[in-house]
């Protein structure tokens, strides 16, 4: 195997002319000169340069090795800078995937925040429900996946880093003129709204739900909702499904259904027209980063998951 370290050695007595003035320009013995080019010819395996007197030349072979070495050790120092800017995170790219209801809330602050703190790291951003976006991560076709499960599997994520960012309420939207919409005391559900559009009505059984016709989100979540209602006794009655959260509270507001979203959908939208209702059995979903155990000891992911961490405790 040829050793940058020779090909330099090579260059500088192709440069100088002879071993003495190759080690004084590399501030080296000639001793140390003559011994790492009799191991450079070792691995090339034929004979690079000749001495005749004080005078030293290339053969044929030590021609071009020369000749490919100037592109070889330049692309050597273009990779060492490139990698150590990387290192140091005044450069690097991060692939991440969402699902919407994230990369309205949690995402832009993140990055927000990365890019003031390392402005030459660049993040690239798609969306993907899970367990498509783990699916994408595991293939290589992104860094760090932004995902949420319902109870589920210990080991669905059991080959990849989770960092844990929050756990996400499922509250009841219903018409404002539901008659359900008055019952309670009207707690707020932390979904930061207030007065008639999107307030909270209160607190209910979901089974007080089981005539209503629903509207139901992605087919995680519609999976979750039914295995919700089947516990409660009742199989909800699906007329519409979307993955659009504005859609699902356009079509909540216009009396066509109720439906059951987690509070951070609620921070992504202006929920006018409905109300919201903290319904039991309480349904929550956790909410994590996910990226592989490799790719997390990256300067760039780790900053990116540091950064999803602190948006997610604001």
């Amino acid at each position: 195997m040829i050793e940058a370290r020779h090909l330099r050695v090579l260059r500088t007595v192709a440069a100088t002319g002879s071993f003495s003035a190759a080690a004084r320009e590399l501030g080296c013995t000639q001793p140390a000169v003559s011994q790492q080019m009799k191991a450079l010819e070792a691995s090339a395996g034929t004979a690079l340069i000749v001495r005749t007197g004080r005078e030293t030349r290339l053969t044929e072979a030590g021609e071009v090795l020369v000749r490919h070495a100037t592109g070889i050790l330049a692309g050597l120092a273009a990779a060492e800078e490139e990698m150590a800017a990387i290192a140091g995170l005044r450069a690097g790219r991060v692939r991440l995937v969402s699902f919407p209801s994230g990369s309205s809330t949690l995402v832009p602050t993140a990055l927000a925040a990365l890019r003031a703190a390392h402005p030459g790291t660049r993040v690239s951003l798609v969306e993907a429900e899970p367990p498509a976006s783990a699916v994408m991560l595991r293939e290589g076709d992104c860094d760090v996946a932004l995902a949420f499960r319902y109870g589920g599997s210990a080991a669905e994520w059991d080959d990849l880093v989770v960092r844990p960012l929050l756990v996400d309420r499922l509250v009841g939207v219903v018409p404002e003129g539901h008659r359900l919409a008055g019952a309670g005391a009207g707690a707020g559900v932390g979904t930061g709204t207030a007065g008639s559009d999107g307030a909270s009505a209160g607190t209910v059984a979901i089974g007080e739900l089981a005539d209503e016709p629903w509207i139901a989100g992605c087919p995680r979540c519609r999976k979750q909702l039914v295995d919700a209602c089947e516990e409660s006794g009742f199989t909800p009655r699906i007329d519409f499904a979307t993955d659009d959260y504005p859609a699902v509270i356009g079509l909540v507001a216009a009396g066509l259904g109720v439906a059951m979203l987690p509070e951070l959908a609620l921070e992504a939208v202006r929920p006018r027209g409905v109300r919201t209702l903290t319904v039991e059995p309480s349904v929550h979903r956790e909410i994590v980063a996910l990226t592989l155990p490799d790719l997390a000891k990256v300067p760039a992911v780790a900053a990116t998951l540091d950064q999803l961490v602190l948006a997610a405790a604001r």
